[in-house]
């Protein structure tokens, strides 16, 4: 527990130029390793699997469960839709306009406003989800009328393998995105979700507002 003090303190002090929102990814631990790191003051939780997630997050005690927000940061399958809706503040993962519908019936339903950030693959990976820069400029309109969703932002996760310099180019081209949306459809965006444990200083410095924590914090 030590060892996750000083991690923690020593990235708080490294971030705390941008003061963005850091969200220490807790997909592998059970709810009592939360409760901990509530404790030591975080408060916004990433999980990637949706019912496991609801079922740990409905273990927690009600004062750590209203004072923490929980981002749904993997993929979301329009089936499990149900599930995520309402127990997350953020979807992270919108990856299609099929997606986004979903989660809009469903927050309709619930009589809720889902907030959403779209997901944008702008290295081309086959293997991993999102939006092309061109389909999310064509689709981003439709996505961002649907009613009881508030799209907040744009979520980009990079290349494992790439360098430096690719890590700069791929994350200064989201937010270049994110201006362009803003400036030519008249939309107000909040949140750049990029960066994880090898490159988040890399994305803070092009302009990232949440980080997703895992390995570093708790190593």
């Amino acid at each position: 527990m030590e060892k996750i003090v000083e991690n923690y303190e020593k990235i708080k002090a490294q971030i705390a130029p941008y003061n963005p929102i850091l969200i220490a990814v807790t997909k592998y631990f059970d709810e009592t390793q939360i409760i901990k790191y509530y404790k030591l003051g975080m408060r916004d939780f990433g999980e990637n699997r949706v019912k496991e997630a609801v079922e740990k997050i409905n273990k927690l005690p009600a004062e750590i469960k209203s004072n923490s927000r929980f981002h749904l940061i993997g993929h979301l399958q329009t089936n499990k839709v149900k599930y995520a809706v309402g127990n997350f503040e953020f979807i992270h993962s919108v990856d299609s306009l099929k997606l986004a519908k979903a989660i809009s019936e469903e927050a309709q339903k619930q009589g809720i406003i889902q907030k959403i950030l779209l997901q944008v693959n702008n290295a081309g990976e086959i293997q991993k989800s999102g939006f092309s820069p061109n389909e999310l400029k064509k689709e981003f309109t439709n996505i961002h009328n649907l009613p009881a969703i508030k799209v907040c932002g744009l979520m980009n996760m990079a290349p494992i393998n790439a360098d430096e310099k690719k890590l700069h180019q791929l994350f200064k081209n989201i937010k270049q995105i994110y201006d362009e949306l803003q400036s030519e459809l008249g939309v107000e965006l909040k949140q750049i979700s990029m960066g994880m444990s090898r490159d988040y200083k890399i994305a803070l410095e092009e302009g990232a507002t949440m980080i997703r924590l895992g390995r570093i914090l708790f190593e």
